[in-house]
């Protein structure tokens, strides 16, 4: 690897750095990505994280840090010091037509490096930004890093995508691809290397640019979202180190926690996801948890290069480092389900062409075919896989749930906080149990600064920080919080004061916990304490209503529920080969259950696609690739699918069902065939309509649209549940 235009620092400089720090510390922001609470070897992982741990020990570890359990939503409020609907993204990056949930930072915040300039701070980032719809080529750049407050920036607009070509991977303003970059050129291109390199050149050029002022850095890692990509020399580290399966893994991280201190010695374990004697390819599943260790190994090793820069600069002792992560575990089926065949004609993209996708159906740069399913064993570039929940359930050991909810194994998060010239001598090393929140970063990065925080920026009035400075616990003070912490996604809600923490699922009634005594969620106290879940939810109801929260549910969409009150009210629907319906005549199947019944002869056709509704959003999709008859559907990142488990040929009548409780299962000819081991609900109506005998949308499964079935349709009759 080597990086164009070398930067030389005179040792002239470098002693005269060290000899006259700034009053101001430099800050740099470090945010991980899909990764559970002990994952990390100072919070209780046996993934080697050294350099991570080193900031630890040197350090304050906080022990009841919280996120926003989602990846969009945490680096809004991360970013602005607000509650993420107040920065205009409570859920992601589609406008669903209220103020709380417009998909794109509002004009009505300021970022950390927009209030940090203002105090003189050179601002980089390097990483994933993910705070914006508008993503492509010629898109509204107005809520792009360089465009919020960042000198420099590198990294990628939206989020997931591959670690060997990430999609819209951008420098400044620019797309570029890792190819036609002029200014990096590697051996051997993996975006966490790329992030933590480009970050080390940020750092070389601030020492000979603007030596005499100090910087906010913000590195937002991918690692280790899916797809599971990592370098087969740090996979090699962790070569059989996940054969004994999940329960051995959870059970001693649990007592290495207790042993840290993370933990009371009475803590409890919440129930595993699956048995690992049930699974059936074990080599493959533990592959999955090798990968996965392996890239947060790597991103551990950058976070070290990073240290080191600092360490030549003169600069670390001066500097604060911050690092969490954006949600927990990632129980998401992304990749676990069989691909299709790849397409004939497949060539090497050219050195400027941007990967159009973001997940399958794609190919490498090289021209291969990316594939998903198990016996796909991950790390490569030709793969995209995703650990699975079983794993995720590792991730948040000893916690309920995953990224999405609101429980603690989905918002909880380590939080390292490292600066030398800031922590006394005592307290390094040391736990902080006070439960804190993303909004206090801004607010910390504030105090250390010096920083006026704006009431208007650019002429617009800005909303006041959320958050409490974190700086009275560097020295073991009190935080002196004088309100609640309060969430909502999708939903999910939770407020959390002192001890107690009230929280339910979308839909689902209140739960109430003590958080000294049931950090793992496991004994619900609501019907013994009325009076207190009363209190709780009332100040949760006082928040919502001034937090551009409501109404709950808002998450779903205004212009969807409007679009849907036009949709078909028909339950049932016979159709024939080359059908096509539009949207509003489409089966309205979101939350509902349904069942196709099909029938053809594939006149020995291999592939195609039977009937189709929907695209890359949501929506379902039988076809047949290789043979085989798939049953797919999707529902954003979550996808679940069932296949026969033989090539099928002739004439033959299929039933595809996806019931209530998101289960999908396959007969032919009356025989069962197939039960999906995932669970996919389709939340959204699709914005595509209906097809059969091709899909003309957006790609609903993993083959190239319009994937035309070249056999013979004699019809095809869809019936959705009653409601």
């Amino acid at each position: 690897m080597r990086i164009l235009i070398p930067l030389a620092v005179c040792a002239l400089c470098l002693g005269a750095l060290a000899a006259e720090q700034p009053a101001r510390p430099n800050i740099i922001l470090i945010l991980s990505d899909d990764m559970g609470f002990s994952d990390i070897g100072c919070y209780g992982g046996e993934i080697q994280t050294p350099n991570l741990d080193a900031l630890a020990a040197g350090g304050v570890r906080f022990t009841q840090f919280y996120n926003t359990g989602r990846c969009c939503p945490t680096r809004a409020s991360l970013l602005t010091g607000l509650h993420p609907h107040q920065a205009g993204i409570g859920h992601m990056t589609e406008d669903r037509g209220y103020d709380g949930y417009r998909g794109v930072l509002n004009n009505r915040c300021v970022t950390v490096a927009e209030v940090l300039r203002t105090a003189g701070y050179r601002t980089y980032m390097c990483g994933k930004w993910h705070v914006t719809g508008f993503d492509r080529a010629k898109s509204d750049n107005a809520a792009w890093p360089v465009q919020r407050g960042f000198d420099k920036f590198y990294g990628t607009i939206t989020g997931a995508g591959s670690y060997y070509d990430p999609t819209t991977l951008c420098r400044q303003n620019t797309f570029i691809t890792p190819e036609n970059d002029p200014d990096y050129k590697p051996q051997q291109f993996y975006y966490t290397n790329a992030i933590t390199d480009n970050a080390v050149h940020y750092l070389q050029q601030h020492a000979t640019e603007a030596p005499d002022k100090p910087f906010f850095m913000y590195l937002a890692y991918t690692a280790a979202h899916w797809p599971m990509h990592a370098l087969e020399k740090d996979i090699a580290k962790y070569h059989g180190r996940y054969d004994q399966g999940y329960a051995a893994i959870r059970s001693a991280r649990l007592a290495r926690m207790k042993e840290l201190g993370l933990l009371p010695a009475t803590a409890e374990l919440s129930a595993g996801a699956a048995d690992w004697a049930d699974v059936k390819d074990k080599a493959w599943e533990a592959r999955c948890m090798e990968v996965y260790a392996a890239m947060i190994d790597c991103m551990d090793q950058g976070i070290g290069r990073v240290v080191a820069q600092l360490k030549r600069d003169g600069r670390l002792d001066n500097t604060l480092i911050l690092f969490l992560q954006d949600n927990g575990g990632c129980a998401e089926p992304m990749g676990r389900s069989a691909s299709a065949p790849a397409p004939a004609g497949l060539v090497a993209m050219k050195p400027d062409q941007l990967q159009p996708s973001i997940w399958p159906p794609m190919q490498t740069r090289d021209g291969r075919w990316v594939r998903t399913g198990p016996g796909v064993m991950p790390g490569p570039a030709d793969t995209y896989i995703g650990y699975g929940k079983a794993w995720a359930n590792v991730s948040d050991t000893p916690f309920r749930e995953y990224k999405h909810w609101v429980h603690e194994g989905g918002i909880g998060t380590p939080l390292i906080t490292h600066w030398p010239a800031g922590v006394a001598a005592g307290r390094r090393g040391q736990l902080e149990p006070q439960p804190g929140q993303l909004p206090d970063i801004m607010a910390t990065c504030v105090d250390v600064s010096g920083a006026t925080y704006p009431l208007e920026h650019l002429g617009q009035p800005i909303k006041p920080m959320e958050g409490t400075s974190l700086r009275p616990a560097f020295a073991g003070q009190d935080l002196a919080r004088g309100k609640p912490l309060v969430w909502e996604h999708e939903g999910n809600r939770a407020i959390r004061d002192g001890k107690w923490k009230l929280v339910a699922k979308e839909n689902s009634p209140w739960e109430l916990y003590d958080m000294e005594a049931d950090r793992s969620e496991l004994h619900d106290l609501a019907s013994s304490e009325p009076a207190r879940v009363k209190a709780l939810s009332a100040a949760w109801d006082a928040w919502a209503r001034r937090a551009d929260v409501l109404p709950l549910g808002a998450w779903r969409g205004k212009n969807a529920a409007k679009a849907d009150d036009a949709l078909s009210q028909e339950r049932r629907f016979v159709l024939k080969s080359g059908d096509h319906l539009a949207r509003d005549k489409s089966p309205a199947i979101a939350g509902r259950a349904f069942t196709i019944t099909a029938k053809f002869d594939t006149a020995q056709a291999k592939t195609g696609v039977i009937v189709a509704q929907g695209g890359s959003a949501h929506g379902y999709t039988l076809f047949i690739a290789d043979g085989k008859l798939t049953f797919l559907a999707r529902s954003g990142p979550a996808v679940g699918s069932v296949t026969t488990p033989a090539a099928i040929a002739g004439p033959h009548t299929a039933t595809a069902r996806l019931d209530a409780q998101g289960t999908l299962s396959l007969a032919i000819d009356d025989q069962p065939a197939a039960v999906a081991a995932t669970h996919v609900t389709i939340v959204a109506m699709p914005v595509d309509g209906l097809d059969v005998g091709s899909d003309t949308g957006g790609a609903v499964g993993p083959y190239r649209a319009p994937n035309e079935f070249a056999g013979k349709i004699e019809s095809v009759e869809i019936e959705l549940d009653a409601r």
